[in-house]
């Protein structure tokens, strides 16, 4: 999860409080609440006490705080508070509004309330049309069922009332950008060199692009592109000069288009023809950095990457710092083919939900896997996380000679004389699958609630047709071991592998009393075996 630094730690303490004032304040009239927003607003300002409040530093900068917490202010009072009374209304009269919804005790929201007014802010400044609105959808849940709002932080925005949902990103630059393409205003048009100078103050990620006259096929397709684009900010000039201060690495031309990071591949040249599908997909291959760090508030971007084959490096802070030069100049060489993933392997929220998946969940090991969603497939690297390892690792991932990871729990000492024996991912093949006889495998997890009633059943069952030689009973525990001929949904499942078909087990029904199970039992081994055990 995103770590606020100190001063963000203030701000959003201070927008807990922001929001939790109207609790206790007084109601106001619709009229009222019409007449005069900057009174309303005046509710929820900040607390003048907090200009005492001493300067910290983080990262060698003085941070003041009293301007801060004017800034801020000035913030909150931009941002509309809605509520029951004055929703309908506030939708109605306004071309575009966008709404944060959020609840009080939720952290995300107190997260993203920062950015939010911090964008309200800008663009405010920038003459934006837009009208920046909050509502507390836990006190006002009817208000917030009403916008569409379903969960916490929700953002919305209404054009001319109907709604359509908030596809940007969570930090105040990304939330500017992206309500600027949608109120009409997709490109920035840098006049001079100043203005060029004052935008990289303000922008570390944009899209450039230069254009002999700012108009044509050309140019034309390159704004489709930046009203389609929802995350990087476009500028556009007609001047070589001004676009060599924005794009240092620029060769002489008359019509040019490059993408600008703050990170080791700084700038990079977009050299197809001037269309805007091609012009997005460059931007997609491009726009994230070598290796992405994922946090609760670009996950969804991560996830949703047209790039389907995904490496993630799971380790904590100082062994990527390490690690992460290396990994940089190999996902140089698999760019747009890889996407390279950093995750906190101390972030629980953000890392076991894959570590589980590889059985590996308590690791505190750097841990190296890669994902392939067009195939639904999963690759563990097995061994030490050495460049070398991990380039090889890339090779053998996109040539298709890496060999998918099944969880397996450690070969079990089988007892000779047990009644069930306990299959694992690694003996599924020898015990089931290549056994000469007929199994019959119970497949459960520790959290099914059934699971341990079948358990129950089908101990007397292995104990009723015991000595039949022709017949094995097992378990396997589905939740750490698995098997690509183990494809199981529900639980507690019972197979029935006959001893002649091992490619077709049957499944028997989990709900069928002791009775019937066994008479099942005996039905699928007459024609394996006709000496068969009577029915209970």
């Amino acid at each position: 999860m995103y770590k606020p630094k100190p001063t963000s730690r203030f701000l959003i303490f201070s927008l807990i409080f922001l929001f939790l004032l109207p609790l206790f304040a007084p109601s106001i009239s619709a009229d009222e609440d019409t007449d005069d927003l900057e009174d309303i607003q005046e509710l929820i300002a900040l607390d003048e006490q907090e200009e005492g409040i001493s300067q910290p530093t983080y990262e060698n900068k003085e941070y003041d705080r009293k301007s801060e917490a004017e800034v801020l202010s000035k913030a909150q009072r931009i941002v509309l508070e809605l509520n029951n009374d004055n929703t309908k209304r506030t939708i109605e009269e306004n071309e575009y509004v966008l709404v944060l919804g959020y609840a009080p005790w939720c952290a995300r929201s107190a997260e993203l309330m920062p950015r939010f007014a911090e964008s309200a802010n800008v663009l405010k400044g920038l003459g934006s049309a837009l009208l920046m609105a909050k509502i507390d959808a836990d006190r006002y849940p009817k208000a917030a069922s009403n916008l569409g709002i379903k969960g916490y932080p929700t953002l919305l925005l209404f054009v001319n009332g109907s709604s359509q949902p908030y596809t940007g990103g969570f930090s105040s630059d990304e939330i500017v950008i992206w309500a600027r393409k949608k109120t009409g205003a997709p490109v920035i048009r840098i006049n001079s060199i100043n203005e060029a100078n004052e935008f990289l103050k303000k922008h570390s990620m944009f899209a450039v692009g230069l254009f002999d006259k700012l108009e044509g096929p050309d140019y034309e397709e390159f704004v489709k592109a930046a009203k389609a684009d929802n995350e990087i900010q476009f500028v556009e000039t007609s001047s070589a000069e001004i676009a060599k201060v924005l794009f240092p690495d620029i060769k002489p031309t008359k019509l040019f288009f490059g993408l600008v990071k703050s990170e080791p591949e700084q700038y990079t040249v977009f050299k197809d023809n001037f269309d805007g599908d091609r012009i997005l997909q460059f931007l997609e291959n491009n726009k994230f950095p070598l290796v992405t760090t994922l946090t609760e508030f670009n996950s969804a971007q991560v996830y949703s990457s047209p790039n389907k084959r995904q490496v993630y490096v799971f380790a904590d802070a100082d062994d990527f710092k390490k690690l992460l030069e290396p990994l940089q100049e190999i996902a140089r060489k698999f760019k747009s083919k890889i996407m390279f993933i950093y995750v906190d392997i101390r972030e629980d929220n953000l890392a076991k939900p894959f570590l589980t998946l590889f059985g590996l969940e308590e690791s505190e090991d750097t841990v190296i896997t890669a994902f392939d969603y067009n195939s639904s497939a999963k690759y563990l690297l097995e061994s030490d996380p050495a460049p070398r390892h991990i380039e090889d690792f890339c090779v053998r991932l996109l040539d298709g000679s890496l060999l998918p990871y099944y969880k397996s729990l450690p070969v079990p000492d089988n007892n000779k004389n047990a009644s069930i024996l306990t299959v694992v991912g690694k003996t599924f093949d020898e015990l089931v699958l290549h056994s000469p006889k007929n199994i019959l495998l119970e497949v459960h997890t520790p959290w099914c609630i059934n699971c341990e009633t079948m358990s129950k059943q089908i101990e007397k069952l292995a104990k009723h047709f015991k000595g039949l030689e022709n017949l094995v009973f097992a378990r396997i525990d589905a939740s750490t071991n698995e098997h690509p001929r183990l494809q199981v949904e529900d639980y507690p499942t019972l197979l029935f592998y006959p001893a002649n078909d091992k490619s077709n087990p049957i499944n028997l029904p989990s709900k069928s009393s002791l009775k019937e199970l066994a008479a099942l039992i005996n039905k699928h081994l007459k024609s394996q075996e006709p000496l068969t055990k009577d029915e209970l």
